[in-house]
């Protein structure tokens, strides 16, 4: 490449899926296996050594603002985007303010694992690809040759089980650009949004190759079913031995050092955040965030919110952000 690369990625949702936590705080600053969605999203992209990175923020975008700023050191722009009209209407915006040159994009609220050097190799432009049971609720590519040939958004009849999930390579960004303001123009919509697929289909058509490119592993972070089952695989492969002496901690799990666990018995997947107070309770499969405290409770695949405080709770809980007890 002879221009530096760019790297967009859009955060602007509002994560409804995952209230009452996203109330307060942005979904990509929800933690999974011991770090923030967005670390998990941000970490392997700096080997890239982007020129730019480009967020575009929403809802307590501030946080995400004050989070990067404090956390990297990479030249990071941030776009504010005001109307929820979509992906494409997102990197719309984000073309408006980056110089067009080689370009990256990758959502914020989906963790792909892939050797990202070799991917933004693959080819002038690249789409990265998973195998799906159910491609219906995706955008889905047509691969044929080892070219994606066609792309259809949610389709009722999918002509394959090739999903989009979110990461995408342009070695020049202009005709994207061109395209996406063609879609805007026209306003088509799909389930009323603007469309990165749309774009992508036009692109086809005017003759831009598109190389598949499948990712090893990838893992949604929408609702809390696919967080918790994120913070499963997650944890899976992390390799960290935690000794609290009155407790018991079955592995998988992690535990921030500045949590405190007393006669408790924690794991297997359990991910607790930093000055979380675990006291005399039986947590597996959950996540606790910052600053909760759980007492005498048993929990089983739960999200407990910053400040929270449950006692005496049984089974599945998601709980926000609270000034106040959980008390039975």
């Amino acid at each position: 490449m002879g221009e530096k690369l760019k790297i967009v990625v859009p955060l602007a949702g509002a994560g409804t899926r995952l209230r009452p936590h996203t109330f307060s705080l942005p979904k990509s600053l929800i933690p999974v296996a011991g770090k923030t969605m967005l670390e998990h999203v941000l970490d392997p992209l700096i080997e890239l050594d982007p020129d730019e990175v480009c967020i575009i923020v929403g809802h307590l975008g501030d946080q995400i603002v004050e989070f990067v700023n404090r956390h990297y050191d990479f030249n990071a722009t941030f776009v504010e985007q005001k109307e929820l009209l979509g992906l494409g209407y997102a990197i719309h915006l984000a073309l408006h303010e980056i110089d067009r040159s080689p370009l990256l994009v990758v959502l914020g609220d989906t963790i792909a694992r892939t050797d990202f050097p070799q991917f933004i190799k693959g080819g002038h432009n690249v789409i990265g690809l998973q195998q799906v049971k159910d491609p219906r609720r995706f955008g889905v590519a047509v691969v044929d040759d080892n070219r994606i040939v066609a792309l259809e958004e949610k389709p009722q009849h999918p002509k394959s089980n090739l999903a989009l999930i979110g990461l995408y390579y342009f070695e020049d960004s202009k005709s994207l650009h061109d395209q996406l303001n063609k879609v805007i123009e026209l306003d088509k919509r799909t389930d009323d949004e603007i469309q990165l697929t749309d774009a992508l289909e036009l692109m086809i058509r005017a003759g831009e190759t598109f190389v598949p490119y499948e990712v090893d592993d990838w893992y949604d972070c929408g609702k809390v079913e696919t967080l918790l089952h994120t913070n499963r695989r997650l944890l899976d492969d992390l390799a960290i031995n935690h000794d609290y002496p009155g407790s018991v901690i079955i592995p998988p799990v992690y535990i921030d050092p500045t949590a405190q666990i007393e006669n408790s018995v924690i794991g297997p997947y359990v991910s607790i955040s930093p000055h979380a107070r675990i006291f005399q309770s039986i947590i597996k499969n959950s996540i606790i965030f910052t600053n909760a405290t759980v007492e005498q409770a048993v929990l089983e695949a739960s999200l407990i919110g910053e400040n929270a405080l449950v006692r005496s709770k049984f089974r599945s809980l998601n709980i926000g952000e609270s000034s106040g007890s959980g008390d039975l």
